[in-house]
């Protein structure tokens, strides 16, 4: 007897896929990976040299962006806000629904995304005049940003 999802002669076919269960792939959905990529690379890029200083007698300098004053190290314990909120997910603890994970994530994105503007336009005045931006505050704006984005992907994966 064929069923109808069989062709002639043929082996049966399932109709459709089977449906995930309702934490879809739990850990490895795509807003979860930009999370933990977002907040590992914020928290790191706080110990990346955020300004270079060129024309100092032992050469060209970097300035860490923990050395930056209380931004840096706000950035640093926003990243770690997050991969700690991760991490209690990821062994079972969870917020309480009406607080959802993603909005979480995307609002302390956007709070390292103001602090780190706040640091890319505005030098602090020990590090003048030649100073030049490093590459970890570029990176650090984009992690910034990245949390946004996973914040929001992730709110749209938990509903």
């Amino acid at each position: 007897m064929e069923g109808p999802g069989a062709s002639r002669g043929g082996p049966l076919a399932p109709a459709r896929p089977p449906a995930a269960g309702p934490g879809g792939a739990g850990l490895w959905r795509t807003g979860e990976l930009l999370a933990w990529l977002g907040g590992l690379v914020l928290t790191l890029s706080a110990f990346m040299g955020w300004y270079s200083i060129s024309g100092d007698l032992r050469g060209n300098l970097a300035v860490l962006g923990w050395h930056t004053g209380t931004i840096g190290k706000l950035v640093f314990a926003i990243g770690v806000l997050v991969l700690l909120l991760l991490a209690l997910r990821a062994f079972g603890v969870e917020l309480p629904p009406s607080v959802p994970d993603g909005i979480v994530i995307a609002a302390l994105g956007l709070a390292a995304t103001i602090l780190v503007l706040v640091r890319l336009i505005d030098i602090p005045e020990a590090f003048q005049p030649a100073v030049g931006r490093g590459i970890g505050i570029w990176l650090s704006l984009l992690a910034a940003l990245l949390l946004i984005v996973a914040g929001l992907l992730k709110s749209g994966e938990d509903v």
